[in-house]
């Protein structure tokens, strides 16, 4: 199987999603179909935050991690927030472009933030089993998230407040 290093795992998931995100903001450019695009894009974000937030947030907090933490639960409760917009409208709807391009916007900011702050942390806080068995856990988790529905449905239920830290 891959390299089941968490944040090797992240990171992949991190490109992934741009390129998802960036298809979806250039088809609500051109004034294409997007509702396919926001379905597999909005699931691969769900699943993302979702896998960072019961697997991984969890398992670093108490290592010196907490500020950065803190910062990408808020941002992930913005991602989130957004994409439950996005399911709401109508591609033709003259917020349904400015929303895609915000969502890519801050989906991009935020990776860049963890990959420069928390993976390196992470890195040096844990050993590679426990990188790996945590990337693994990512992975699984994943999986079962697919396996029970449409994940991007799950998301819209979280918007009233950032995920708590454990």
């Amino acid at each position: 199987m891959a390299d089941d290093d968490v944040v090797t795992v992240l990171t992949d998931q991190h490109r992934r999603l741009e390129t998802q995100l960036r298809a979806l903001l250039d088809a609500a450019e051109r004034g294409g179909d997007c509702t396919a695009l926001l379905a597999r894009a909005g699931d691969e974000l769900a699943v993302h935050i979702l896998a960072e937030e019961r697997i991984v947030y969890p398992a670093v907090h108490a290592a010196r991690t907490e500020d950065i933490l803190l910062e990408s639960l808020e941002e992930h409760l913005s991602l989130k927030r957004l994409l439950a917009d996005l399911l709401a409208l109508a591609p033709d709807d003259t917020t349904f472009q400015p929303k895609c391009k915000v969502l890519d916007e801050q989906a991009r900011h935020h990776h860049k933030e963890e990959e420069e702050h928390l993976f390196p942390k992470m890195q040096r806080l844990l050993d590679t089993p426990s990188r790996r068995a945590m990337g693994a856990a990512v992975r699984y988790h994943e999986a079962a998230l697919r396996d029970h529905g449409d994940p991007r449905e799950r998301v819209t239920e979280q918007t009233d407040a950032a995920a708590p830290l454990p």
